[in-house]
């Protein structure tokens, strides 16, 4: 386990605060706001001390960088929503039934990820 930091406690805060999975830069804009000389390499130096730590887990989208969210929001199973505007990713709550019934004959689903596009509530209006 690593000291508590300063950063630390500014970047874990960001993330209670935020409840969604968020992008560095993202974890960065907030944590500056407690600690105005943080910067983007000590961002990804605590991310990877909090995976390792098991605090939070890495969120992969098709074809983007990863986004982080709380381990204990990582360790439900949950689909996410992502803005095509802000690019901000939200969690949804509950799954689709019967995914099993698209299979093709023969065919044994272990895992599913669904994500959402579209535009959140506050890019919409």
């Amino acid at each position: 386990m690593q000291r508590q930091t300063l950063q630390r406690t500014a970047i874990e805060t960001v993330f209670a605060e935020a409840g969604r999975p968020l992008a560095p830069r993202e974890i960065l804009a907030g944590a500056q706001g407690r600690v105005p000389s943080l910067n983007l390499a000590t961002v990804y130096r605590t991310l990877k001390r909090l995976i390792a730590d098991r605090k939070i887990a890495p969120v992969t989208l098709p074809g983007e960088t990863p986004r982080y969210e709380l381990r204990a929001a990582a360790d439900r199973h949950h689909h996410h929503f992502r803005c095509d505007r802000c690019d901000s990713v939200f969690d949804l709550e509950g799954c689709v039934e019967g995914l099993e019934r698209l299979l093709p004959e023969g065919f044994r689903m272990t895992d599913h990820d669904i994500v959402l596009y579209g535009f959140c509530s506050a890019c919409r209006a």
